[in-house]
């Protein structure tokens, strides 16, 4: 048995500390906002296994300057930030050549095959029932050409992964969802797709979990310092706590912990937005994802959530809740029975690499520090796996099938 702090009580954190807790380690996880609302209660609440392209692709550079151009459209840069956020763009655009966005995509494929397993597992160790519905998801098109190029796409990535898509005429979209109205090319119904009752209540039931077998320290973590004795964790209020082995999961906020172990990392916040409606007389039978508004719509027990897009800024620039409107009136063209008030508007920072791979793996310099971040989009679906991994890889030491989310691609002389 080992001590093992944590730094961050979010979806990865919780993940990780109930796997660890399960191999019998004396655990303790560190979270400054415990009642917070993170990225992890935020999001769409979709398992979203078919999701192995990442953001940085030859297709969606094409795209990029369109939707530069719409300050509400699905992706917007806050300019003042241009200078901080160069970096990480530069090396988007280079994650983005055909040959590495091809090995990012074999990458997340290996991470999907397991996570419907990972999540299953995760709810027993938890005692959670049925925190998650097979729903599959529906994807609308306006251009018929959109449509066309997506089926085709669609189509290799659920042989790859076994599951069933179908190409459906807007009256068979309509038939399946009567609440669509307006005017589609079609739609793409996806089986790959899993909804989680609500986000909220999954990391709430987790972090109770957590909170009755281990400890939960409401602080944050300022610095990790390694010694021959252990590591040190040492809250903001300048209080350490020293255990065997740690682990990084404090989402955006991990950067500034790894560069204090002299460690390289590329890693800033995709901002999103959205608005949730509580007790909705819309009803949807899955989520629908507005293919070229960057954005979508899920139903949870009682709440309906409207939201996406991306939004390049930093942490703590001022929220913009135009952008959350703007997918409701964008919404309303398709689904004009959706509220006009009510709502309740939220923006969260997804902790994102330019290359759309996390950060999984031990630290180079130190094999008792395990780093868990910078997921994107991806935390919700691949929180139950990465949790396993992170305990799997205290017990097994490195793993070659996780290099490709090492933290080395970062560090000089290496690539991004």
């Amino acid at each position: 048995m080992a001590r093992i702090g944590i730094v961050g009580g979010g979806i990865i954190g919780c993940a990780t500390a109930i796997h660890l807790i399960a191999r019998g380690h004396d655990v303790t996880l560190f979270e400054q906002d415990a009642t917070g609302l993170p990225a992890s209660v935020g999001n769409a609440g979709i398992m979203a296994i078919p999701e192995i392209d990442p953001i940085a692709r030859p297709d969606m550079l094409l795209s990029a300057p369109r939707w530069l151009a719409d300050p509400l459209g699905p992706l917007t840069l806050r300019w003042t930030d241009l200078p901080a956020l160069t970096p990480w763009l530069l090396a988007f655009l280079r994650s983005a050549r055909p040959a590495q966005a091809a090995r990012t995509r074999s990458a997340l494929l290996g991470l999907m095959r397991t996570v419907l397993d990972d999540h299953r597992h995760l709810a027993e160790m938890a005692s959670l029932v049925d925190p998650v519905q097979h729903t599959g998801a529906m994807t609308i098109f306006d251009a018929q050409t959109a449509l066309d190029a997506a089926f085709r796409h669609e189509s290799e990535t659920a042989r790859l992964l076994g599951f069933a898509v179908e190409r459906l005429s807007p009256a068979e979209v309509r038939a399946r969802i009567p609440a669509l109205e307006g005017a589609i090319a079609g739609g793409i119904f996806s089986a790959g797709y899993h909804t989680f009752r609500h986000p909220e209540t999954f990391l709430r039931a987790l972090q109770a979990h957590v909170r009755a077998r281990a400890t939960l320290v409401d602080a944050g973590i300022a610095t990790v310092r390694p010694s021959a004795d252990g590591i040190t964790l040492t809250t903001s209020a300048g209080v350490g706590h020293s255990f065997d082995k740690a682990v990084i999961a404090a989402g955006v906020w991990s950067r500034d912990l790894v560069r204090g172990l002299g460690l390289r990392v590329s890693l800033e916040t995709e901002r999103g937005y959205n608005t949730t409606f509580t007790d909705p007389h819309l009803t949807l039978p899955m989520p629908i994802f507005f293919s070229e508004h960057g954005f979508c719509a899920t139903p949870f027990d009682n709440a309906l959530r409207v939201g996406g897009a991306v939004e390049l800024a930093r942490p703590d620039a001022p929220a913009n809740f135009a952008r959350a409107k703007a997918m409701r009136t964008k919404m309303r063209r398709y689904v004009p029975a959706l509220p006009e008030t009510g709502g309740k508007e939220w923006m969260g920072r997804r902790p994102s690499t330019p290359d759309s791979l996390p950060v999984i793996g031990l630290s180079p310099d130190d094999p008792r520090i395990a780093l868990a971040f910078g997921h994107g989009h991806l935390g919700l679906t691949l929180s139950a796996t990465t949790g396993r991994l992170v305990a799997e890889l205290f017990d097994t030491g490195e793993q070659p099938a996780l290099a490709p989310f090492s933290i080395r691609r970062f560090q000089r002389g290496t690539k991004t």
